[in-house]
């Protein structure tokens, strides 16, 4: 535990709100952990989730939840605590959160891309007294990151590790001799319970001024969230979800994702690769009938299935894209290669879900990324002033509603960026609404680069660049991209002799980010002309140069 007071983690909404979502059915008065008590006790010897190892039923995975629970109380973590977890897609993810929920204790979601720099803050702006990882995956050492961690944050002393004991790093605690330590017993009679206003978990949001903000979601409002994507997504008993994805994403983790599957009382299958040549496999095997991609995802299974196919995958029935901009013409080929209905998905971890729906007409489908989840989704599209746009002009996207948050934890200066007076949520997206509902995706109003569904802060990049001892002034941009949605590109200014491109990426790498984060390109300049003081923004600068690169590719093409 840290030795600053810990802070309260909460999400509230105004009274008045809270009363109405209640009376309409939103919030039941649900939690995740007596939810999977709920689908044991009926689906007990249904499989619930498989992995390249593993087959559990729902009462294994719940049993399992249990041992967690009361290990890691045992271990000395009460209800309350927050534990960074840094999982790959094994059973073990699901394991692991819902133990923590069943005792009380936040999981705080990284991604296993993640390195120091991520995780680090993750855990400091958290307060998180544990954190559990994979060991060793990829050709990553996560056991070397625990070190680091705990060596910059003495706070985080529980760290657990999911590898086998016999292969576990023994200054760590393996998480078979958590389990054993807890003994299988239920939790302690004087364990405060767990409600459903409380909040379950905190996820990381693209930090517009550097490193990531906290979102804390709350038991009532994600359920709300997730139950609802289920029935609009058609999931039942009989489907079977491929968590293709990084299972810790928002996207299929909710959308409806593995918890709106285990909500339903399906199979959820997990690939550590979304390959073709591996999760066709996968597909065929587990006869999945829906799961989530990203869009440079889809173009390679749309490769891949245009060809012939070395494995049945006629099972699937959905395909989900989401993350960032599907264009039309990729749309268009999905159900022709892939014999599958598209769902384009529109989201954010803050909030907002959008779909198209199932029965929706081709021309919705494949132009548009869906309407809200609730009637009590309120949408506004506005100018910069924030005056509401005409019908189906473009303008900011602004949200409130039953599952969109409030507030960041412990973050003033962002929650006065990024909600207004009367609760609406900032998205920093810039859309079109016709007069059914349905946005379409323009872009971005701010400096976030969303790379494959990877969101980048163009500062924090930029920030590390100036780090270098080459690099006098540096800009981060964004490019259209066909494949990725976006790629980045940092121009820089040599401090004295040029480096390398090669050495600037490989710099990056060494600052513990993310893989994701390192510029795609690079390009040395002489001068920012625009950039002596009082002339041109940051952000005005980034556009100049975004829209350079741009018109040069274009010439290029030409």
């Amino acid at each position: 535990m840290s030795t600053d007071a810990l802070i309260p983690v909460v999400q509230q909404w105004p009274d008045d709100f809270a009363k109405r979502y209640r009376e309409a059915g939103y919030w039941r008065g649900e939690t995740f952990g007596a939810m999977l008590r709920e689908r044991a006790a009926k689906y007990a010897n249904r499989i619930a989730l498989v992995d390249d190892k593993t087959r559990w039923t729902y009462a294994e995975l719940d049993a399992r939840a249990d041992a967690v629970a009361a290990g890691l109380l045992a271990a000395g973590l009460k209800k309350g605590d927050r534990v960074v977890v840094h999982l790959p897609n094994i059973a073990e993810f699901y394991e692991v959160v819902f133990g923590l929920f069943r005792a009380g204790i936040l999981p705080v979601y990284c991604l296993l891309a993640h390195r120091i720099t991520e995780v680090e803050n993750a855990a400091a702006v958290s307060q998180a007294a544990g954190y559990i990882m994979a060991g060793r995956r990829d050709d990553f050492d996560f056991n070397g990151l625990a070190r680091e961690l705990q060596s910059r944050l003495p706070a985080v002393k529980h760290v657990i590790t999911v590898e086998p004991r016999e292969q576990a790093d023994p200054a760590f605690t393996a998480l078979d001799d958590l389990k054993a330590d807890g003994k299988g017993q239920p939790l302690p009679d004087d364990h405060a319970p767990t409600l459903p206003s409380d909040a379950a978990f905190l996820q990381l949001s693209g930090g517009s001024t550097g490193l990531s903000k906290l979102i804390p979601r709350t038991h009532d409002d994600y359920i709300y969230s997730v139950r609802e994507s289920a029935n609009i997504c058609g999931l039942h008993e009989d489907s079977v979800y491929l968590v293709a994805l990084p299972a810790a994403h928002n996207f299929p983790m909710s959308s409806p994702g593995a918890l709106g599957a285990f909500y339903a009382g399906a199979r959820v299958v997990l690939s550590q690769s979304p390959s073709p040549e591996h999760v066709f496999a996968v597909i065929e095997r587990e006869r999945v009938t829906m799961t989530g991609l990203v869009p440079p995802l889809l173009l390679v299974w749309l490769q891949a299935a245009a060809g012939k196919p070395s494995h049945d995958i006629s099972s699937l029935e959905v395909i989900q894209v989401g993350g960032a901009k599907l264009t039309p013409e990729i749309a268009r080929r999905v159900k022709p290669v892939l014999g599958v209905k598209l769902q384009q998905v529109f989201g954010m971890a803050e909030g907002l879900v959008n779909y198209t729906r199932l029965d929706d007409p081709d021309d919705i489908v494949i132009n548009t990324q869906g309407r809200p989840i609730s009637p009590d989704d309120e949408v506004l599209v506005v100018d910069d002033q924030g005056n509401p746009v005409p019908e189906g002009e473009p303008g900011n996207l602004l949200t409130r509603g039953p599952y969109t948050i409030r507030a960041y934890h412990n973050n003033p200066s962002a929650n006065a960026r990024s909600f207004t007076e009367d609760g609406f949520y900032r998205t920093g997206d810039i859309v079109r609404r016709s007069p059914e509902g349905y946005l379409t995706v323009q872009g971005r109003a701010n400096d976030h680069i969303n790379r494959a569904g990877e969101k980048i802060s163009a500062e924090e990049i930029e920030d590390h660049l100036l780090a270098h001892p080459q690099v006098f002034d540096a800009a981060v941009v964004s490019i259209p991209d066909e494949y990725l949605g976006e790629r980045s590109c940092a121009f820089i200014i040599p401090n004295g002799e040029k480096p390398k491109a090669m050495e600037i990426k490989r710099w990056i790498r060494s600052r513990g980010l993310a893989e994701f984060k390192v510029p795609d390109q690079v390009v040395f300049v002489e001068q920012f002309s625009e950039t002596a003081v009082g002339k041109i923004s940051r952000k005005e600068l980034r556009a100049k140069l975004s829209a350079q690169l741009q018109a040069a590719s274009n010439g290029e093409q030409q």
